[in-house]
Order: structure tokens, then sequence, then C-alpha cells
């Protein structure tokens, strides 16, 4: 037999034991932990808001005077108007938009990706900063009432950018480099999960909402820990000049075949949260296959004959771009209404766009750039006004966050290093591809906010996910330099 023969046979033997041993550890944990009862939480109050009339002057001011008239109108018509639905919807995308460059730039000079910037900006915004510092002007600006459109308006720019992370994945590309890519993703995907779903049996009584079952907390937590940000994965390769390197082009395909299957997971997941059994989640997942299958195999095609003469003229491309926001929408509405998430909707049809020259570009300048610019921050804000740290207030919560950051580095980078040097990497460059696997940033964020929605996290395991998102991403970029300066030292 040949030699590479002998080593591909090995390879799948040993990918398809991993894929045995671990998902019978989950099946375990999943029927073990099944017994248990979550204690009853009892979120803290947040932030107390400070309610416009509270702000408002007792005093009358004299109005037959020129002083007392601008002060009249200052007092009763500016300041009623500004306190409008409207007004305060502008004001706080004024200042969202404003800080969110001002952090995104700041982070740019640490070797950050600008999008770290940004989510820390909402951050800055939220409770965690702002509401602790005065609580006044939190109250101001984001009254409880202004909230619900706000975070709906966020959702419209979260599903834009899906669209975009999806007309970014390059099928082809995948079925080329699928012999290393399937088992190096797929066991940095199994081992978290693994983990993931090990470490609910410590906490699920502690951090689960009272009415979530433990295997829809378990499988979710497995999924929080096997997320790979493939957009901030990709903006750091660039930054880097690696994009084009075989590290950043197998990096780039082990993370788009991640999402691809952290995404049907989280469809399942997100089935079983809302069903009462198991029959409702199974016939939710055949209705989305169903969906995913007509999608690739009858709609791809159709748009690629709609799609194949471009868009030359300003009608026409005004045409495309209301077609396609129309059909990216129509999915997301699509996916919403089978019972799983508007954003996977969005994301299929991002994968099944066709790669017809230039219409990628230009539907990423257009919809792509807008959403990040205008919409995307707005989802860091409403991400930030849900995350209070000071949920965390005693040495116990801490510890706790340390095993969870812990536990999703050892599970993500370990395994993708180790998948990566048993199929013929170099040492160096399996723990590169380990720390940019590990990376999580936005899709994180979406997922956390998708399980906080559907009340599968308590506030407190929100906070704690949220803050091990930003801290492994942080990782990724001194992690590289590691590498990289670990390997000009043995070339000396």
């Amino acid at each position: 037999m040949p030699e590479s023969t002998s080593i591909n046979t090995r390879h799948y033997l040993t990918y398809l034991a991993m894929l045995l041993i671990f998902g019978a550890g989950i099946w375990l944990i999943l029927s073990v932990g099944s017994r248990q009862h979550p204690r009853p939480v009892v979120s803290p109050s947040s932030v107390q808001h400070v309610s416009p009339a509270d702000l408002t002057p007792t005093a009358t001011p004299d109005s037959s005077t020129s002083d007392g008239i601008v002060q009249t109108y200052f007092e009763r018509v500016f300041r009623q108007n500004l306190r409008s639905s409207l007004s305060i919807l502008l004001l706080q995308l004024v200042v969202i938009i404003i800080a969110a460059r001002v952090f995104g730039a700041l982070i740019r000079r640490v070797g950050q990706p600008r999008v770290m910037g940004e989510i820390i900006a909402g951050i800055v915004l939220g409770p965690s900063v702002l509401g602790l510092f005065s609580p006044q002007a939190m109250g101001f600006l984001f009254p409880t009432n202004s909230l619900e459109p706000l975070r709906l308006l966020s959702q419209i720019g979260v599903a834009l950018f899906m669209f975009v992370v999806g007309m970014e994945l390059d099928l082809a590309h995948l079925r080329q480099k699928a012999h290393t890519a399937i088992m190096v993703s797929h066991a940095s995907i199994i081992v978290p999960f693994f983990l993931g779903t090990a470490l609910s049996l410590l906490v699920y009584a502690s951090l689960a909402p009272s009415q979530i079952s433990f295997t829809a907390f378990s499988l979710f937590l497995g999924i929080a820990m096997s997320i790979t940000a493939f957009p901030v994965l990709a903006r750091i390769l660039e930054d880097r000049g690696l994009l084009q390197t075989p590290l950043g082009t197998i990096a780039l395909t082990c993370a788009a075949i991640g999402d691809v299957t952290a995404w049907c997971a989280l469809a399942l997941v997100i089935a079983i949260s809302q069903s009462i059994s198991w029959a409702p989640s199974l016939l939710t997942v055949a209705v989305t296959l169903t969906f995913i299958s007509v999608m690739v195999l009858l709609v791809r095609p159709l748009l690629s004959r709609l799609l194949s003469t471009g868009a030359k003229t300003t009608q026409q491309r005004a045409a495309m771009m209301a077609g396609v926001l129309a059909f990216v929408l129509g999915c997301a509405l699509l996916t919403e209404a089978i019972g799983i998430h508007a954003l996977f909707g969005a994301f299929v049809a991002g994968v099944i766009i066709p790669s017809t020259p230039g219409m990628r570009d230009l539907l990423k300048e257009k919809l792509g750039s807008f959403s990040a610019a205008a919409l995307l921050p707005l989802f860091f804000a409403i991400t930030g006004l849900r995350l209070q740290i000071g949920l965390l207030n005693d040495w116990q919560s801490w510890a706790m966050l340390g095993v969870v950051i812990l536990v999703a580095t050892t599970g993500k980078l370990g395994a993708t290093m180790l998948m990566a040097r048993w199929t013929g990497m170099s040492w160096r460059d399996a723990f590169a591809l380990g720390a940019l696997m590990n990376t999580r940033g936005l899709v994180e964020l979406v997922v956390l906010n998708i399980g906080y929605d559907l009340g599968i996290l308590s506030a407190r395991a929100f906070a704690m996910l949220v803050l091990m998102a930003l801290v492994t991403t942080f990782m990724t970029g001194p992690l590289l330099t590691l590498a990289r300066a670990s390997s000009q030292y043995r070339e000396r």
C-alpha cells in the first residue's frame, strides 16, 4: 500500500474515532445531566433609568419677559420635542455611531480589529460603565421604552451582516480543501462542544433559567464554546498579510465549515428549546433541511440565470439592490416563521448568491458597508445594554468566568492544534491555526444574543460568555505574534 494512502487511512480512522468518542461523551453527559433541576434564578434589577419627567425643572419660568420666552421655549418646546420617540432614536444613532468610530480607531492602534473597538463602545454605553458612573445620562440616552425599537433596528443590521458573511463563503474553495479542513474544523467543534456540555454539569444549577431544560442549556453552551468568528478572522488575516498564505487559506476554510456546522447545530438547539417534546423539534429540523435543500438546488440556479447579465446601468443596479434586499429579508422572515431564527435565513441567502463577476463585490460594498457603519454598532450597543458585569460580584463568579475562558481556549485552540499537527502541519503553523480558530468576536455575540432572547441564558451566564468572547478574541493577535516570534528565534 502506498505511504500516502496509509497516512490518509490513519487520518480518517482517527477522525472517526474522535467523533465517536466525544459524541458518546456528549450523549452520556446529556443523559446524566437531564436528571438535574436548576435553582430558581432571581434576576437582579437592572440599572434604574431616570424618567424624562424627573429631569424637568419644577420651577415655572416667567413668560412675560424675553428671557422667560426663551426659557419657556427651551423647557417646554425644545425639550419636549427632544424627548419624542424619533428624536430619541436619532440621538441614540448619533451617539452610538460616533462612539463606535472613536473606539474602533483607538483599538486599531493596539493591533486589534476595528470591530473589537465597536464592541467595547457598546459596553461603555451600557450599565457596566455609563450606567455605573452616570445613571442619569444612561437614562436620558436609553430610556426603557426606546430599547425595543433600537433592538429591532439592530436585528436588520445583523441580518445584512450575516448575508455578507454567507457571501464570503467560497463553496468551491471548501471542496478543494475538504480533506484537511473538515477534520481540523470538526475537531475544533466537537472537542469544545464536549467540554462545554461537560461544564454545564457544574454550572447548570446556578446559571440556567428555571424554565430551561438541561438539554437545551447544555447544547447551547457547547455551541458557545465551539464558535469561530469568520468575519473577524478574515479581518485579522488581512491586517497581518496572511490572507493569501497557506495558513490563511486553511484557517478561512476551517472557519467557514465550522460556521455552517455551528449554525445548523444552533437551529437544532433553538428547535429543542422552543418545543416541549422531541417530535416538534425534529419536525422543525426537517423543515429547515428542506428549506436549505430548496435554496441550494432550486433557488441558487434560478438566481444564477436572473443575475447572469449583471447590472450595467444605475437603474439596473438600483433594481438589483432592491430585489436582493427583499430576497434577504424574505429568507430571514421564512426561517423566523419556521421556528429557528431570522439570521439563519439571511446567512443561507448569502451562501447561495451566485459568484457573478462584480456582483458580490457590489453587494458587499452597498449592503455590507451600510450595515457595518450604521446598523451593526446598534447591535453592539444593545449587547452592551444587556451586559451587566456587576452581576459578577463575588470571587466565585470570577473564578467561574476563568474556568469558562480556560475551557473555551483549551477546547478550541488545543483541539485545532493537535488535529492540524496530526494532518501534517508544523507545530508553529498548527499553533497559529489554533489561535485563529479561537477567535470568536461578533458571531459569538450574535449567537449569545439569540440565546438571551430565547431565555436559554440568564443575565449572569450572558455576562460571562460575552466576556469570554472578548477575551478569546483579544488573545488572537498576541498569540499570532508569539508564534511568529518563536519561528524567528528558531531560524537564528
